[in-house]
């Protein structure tokens, strides 16, 4: 019937930084799949503003990991892009909406969870064996506009020592090492982070000897870091969602890996710009101090990756947005 408003199709991923961007390839499968439906993410508020670089959903609502839903959500479609369940799922089922595409669990049909699966490879499984198809190299977001009040970063090392748990923190007079050397050769040096980590990067420009003005941390929100990826020279950091950034936005990088390994959440392969570094330890990532593994990747590692890295050809960038 003419007139009639179109189905609805509610995707689920309310989880952090590294999460969304891994989420990128199947997230652009769905928008795509769906087009004839009133496309609805719902994420976490901090990621809803970078959340519009990722795809063309036409409403992006914000909710906490595993919160209810609004109410008056009636999803013909819902996707669980957010776990194995049975949480997640539940939250969704309160829905009641027609199809539920997710992982196999309890009552819930679907694909089954494999252990070590690489995350946007994991998701774009799931899809695929729910025939939606969908291409795990389909990374790319749109950069963000420039962001204002920031210093030009462009051709810039940003080294970003912070991570959500101490076992992913590689020590501040380690990055500082690496800052310092970068800094030696001439470069521009900035060190960003979140509000909680304007300490940790106020320590690495200290033992580095930069300028106060290159601590850039606390300074941005998300969409604003993005922006500042999009326009560095190289990144430099763990295995945290910037670097999953870096990845998106073709900046190339050098990213620290430690307890987990970078056949899970690593950069692509067939990508040289990006090189991960990881010694072949598992550990705990959610431990409070860092992780024996990481700390066995020392500061002439990191500078013996920028080497490399400054001999790959560079990556075609995307342009902002």
């Amino acid at each position: 019937m003419s007139g009639a408003s179109p189905p609805t199709l509610l995707v689920l991923r309310a989880l952090g930084l590294g999460d969304l961007l891994a989420a990128v390839p199947a997230l652009r499968a769905l928008d795509a799949a769906f087009s004839e439906h009133r496309r609805v993410l719902a994420t976490t508020a901090p990621m809803g503003p970078l959340a519009r670089c990722v795809a063309g959903f036409d409403d992006i609502i914000a909710v906490e990991p595993l919160g209810p839903l609004p109410g008056g959500l009636r999803p013909d479609v819902a996707v669980n892009l957010h776990g194995r369940g049975p949480q997640s799922h539940q939250v969704l089922l309160a829905l009641r909406p027609r199809r539920l595409v997710a992982f196999a669990c309890g009552d819930v049909r679907g694909p089954e969870w494999r252990a070590g699966e690489h995350e946007a490879d994991r998701w774009c499984r799931m899809l695929t064996e729910h025939g939606i198809p969908a291409d795990p190299a389909q990374i790319d977001i749109v950069a963000p506009p420039e962001p204002a009040g920031l210093p030009d970063v462009r051709g810039a090392t940003l080294v970003h020592p912070g991570a959500a748990f101490g076992a992913r923190r590689w020590p501040p007079e380690r990055w500082a090492v690496v800052a310092r050397h970068e800094a030696s050769r001439g470069r521009q040096v900035f060190v960003t982070g979140g509000p909680t980590e304007t300490d940790l990067a106020g320590e690495v420009v200290t033992r580095a000897g930069l300028p106060e003005a290159s601590n850039l941390a606390g300074r941005t929100d998300v969409l604003g870091l993005a922006a500042l990826v999009a326009q560095a020279g190289r990144l430099l950091s763990a295995d945290t969602g910037v670097a999953h950034l870096a990845t998106a936005l073709r900046c190339p990088s050098v990213v620290l890996f430690g307890p987990v390994s970078p056949a899970e959440w690593g950069p692509p392969a067939s990508r040289p710009w990006h090189i991960a570094l990881w010694r072949g330890r598992r550990g705990d990532p959610l431990g409070e101090h860092c992780d024996p593994g990481l700390l066995l990747i020392e500061p002439a590692d990191v500078v013996a990756a920028l080497d490399q890295l400054d001999a790959q050809p560079g990556p075609r960038r995307p342009s902002p947005g």
